[in-house]
């Protein structure tokens, strides 16, 4: 049995399960240095929410901050998450975008790619696996762990398969909801060592308080890389912490090689950023504790986030339980989706509205309607006819072919519709992506450039008066 591996989340998945992924690049450099001495298996840095957050809410761009770990990370593979057609994004969006996309994250410093889709719908994730080997880059399928009256080892077996075939280098199973028990993932990951060549990963949440427990039965199955964050940013709706589990297994056959005091050290300077984040209120107690609903309702700690937000704006914070009922419901009316983004939001957004409003489908966002028409993929389980007639109406024909196959090349446009903004070629791919948000951060950094050409001036003058 071969040493395992760990990827740290610290710099992704830990801040984006905790706090909104609101840490900024200035607090993550100073322990870039010691964070590559580790021996990781690879830094998870750039991708899932990090992108929109560096944009919407630090006013900082997401390619400098890549640029930058990267300078730091000279001898550990730098990781993201891609969200396959829908790249950081909650929409599909045209091929050229999702491969020019890949070419310049491979360019700027990220060495793996882990690819999923909302639907394990293996045509969603074609050209961004494709674009990803074209550019040498590692590219990590993944199967998105759910539970349903669908969702077996055999399902799972044949999507492992799916990915292989499509030149997966290497296989997550992406835990997002912790849900994985842990003799299911002794079961899962024996299953897929059996069956497929390739490394298999595990990425957990600890929000149920079982991952702990689940990451040993897999590492016993012969899982080759687990998913750990570094204390102070571990646990709850984050991932188990990196210290402990190193520590279990020292001096075992499965010793990672890691040095737990190495890692404290790390983790002391991480404590205080953590306390940062809880006194300004982005860090709640909801995020740090177990939710057995987890369980109950399969909705991830993200989602339960959010769907206590949108009671709290339409004031009826008081139906949060008959909104966790609901959810199910919903999910099994659209076809069992895994709930991950964007199907999280779709699925949490409709039960709101269906306990909201007192009856059922009253009223339907058009993110609903696009996932019964099939504009997300096709879903694990066929919708019921009745559903897509309550939905899309009697005359509706959800299409069945690959989503993106209808969407226009979109490269040309968007550099144009952005020109006057462009300082970097990356800068058509923010705008792409997050059109609005991009031309808010343009806009924040003319004026910030502006405002030091100023600064330099008035410094001139008054060392060479006029």
């Amino acid at each position: 049995m071969a040493k395992v591996k760990i990827t740290e989340t610290v710099l992704r998945d830990a801040h984006q399960s905790l706090f909104a992924t609101r840490m900024t690049t200035a607090e993550m450099l100073p322990i870039m240095d010691k964070l590559d001495k580790v021996g990781y298996n690879s830094l998870e840095c750039w991708g899932g929410a990090t992108f929109d957050s560096c944009l919407r809410f630090l006013n900082e761009d997401p390619w400098e901050r890549l640029r930058k770990i990267k300078a730091k990370a000279k001898n550990t593979p730098l990781q993201m998450l891609l969200r396959g057609q829908n790249i950081l994004g909650y929409k599909h969006y045209p091929d050229d975008v999702v491969e020019y996309f890949v070419q310049k994250a491979v360019y700027n410093g990220i060495d793996i790619i882990r690819i999923f889709d909302a639907l394990n719908d293996p045509r969603n994730l074609e050209t961004a696996m494709r674009a990803t080997k074209k550019e040498g880059g590692h590219a990590q399928g993944t199967i998105c762990y759910t539970i349903s009256e669908v969702h077996t080892i055999e399902q799972y077996l044949k999507d492992a398969r799916g990915l292989v075939d499509a030149g997966a280098d290497s296989i997550c199973v992406k835990d997002m909801a912790g849900l994985l028990l842990p003799y299911k993932a002794h079961e899962l990951i024996t299953a897929l060592k059996e069956e497929v060549d390739i490394p298999i990963q595990l990425h957990c949440h600890a929000t149920a308080g079982t991952a702990n427990m689940t990451y040993l039965k897999a590492i016993e199955a012969g899982v080759d890389i687990i998913d750990t964050a570094i204390s102070p940013l571990s646990s709850g709706t984050a991932q188990p912490a990196t210290e402990p589990l190193v520590a279990s297994l020292e001096g075992t056959e499965y010793d990672t090689g890691l040095d737990v005091n190495f890692l404290n050290e790390i983790a002391d300077y991480f404590r205080p950023i953590r306390q940062k984040y809880i006194d300004l209120g982005l860090y709640s107690t909801k995020s740090m504790g177990v939710n057995i609903k987890t369980l109950l309702y399969q909705v991830p700690g993200g989602m339960l986030s959010n769907l206590i937000n949108q009671l709290k704006q339409a004031g009826r914070e008081d139906l949060y339980e008959a909104v966790l009922e609901e959810v199910p419901k919903v999910r099994a009316d659209f076809g069992f989706p895994p709930l991950v983004t964007p199907s999280s939001q779709i699925v949490g957004t409709q039960a709101v509205m269906n306990v909201i409003a007192g009856e059922r489908y009253k009223m339907i966002p058009k993110e609903s309607k696009d996932l019964v028409e099939g504009r997300y993929g096709t879903t694990p389980v066929p919708i019921k006819q009745e559903i897509i007639t309550k939905i899309l109406g009697p005359d509706a024909k959800p299409i069945n072919h690959r989503p993106a196959d209808d969407i226009e090349p979109g490269l040309d446009k968007f550099k144009n519709e952005m020109k006057e903004y462009m300082e970097q070629d990356e800068d058509i791919l923010s705008y792409a992506v997050f059109p609005k948000v991009a031309v808010n951060y343009f806009e924040f950094r003319r004026a910030q450039k502006y405002q030091i050409d100023q600064d330099m001036v008035d410094m001139e003058n008054k060392v060479h008066p006029v």
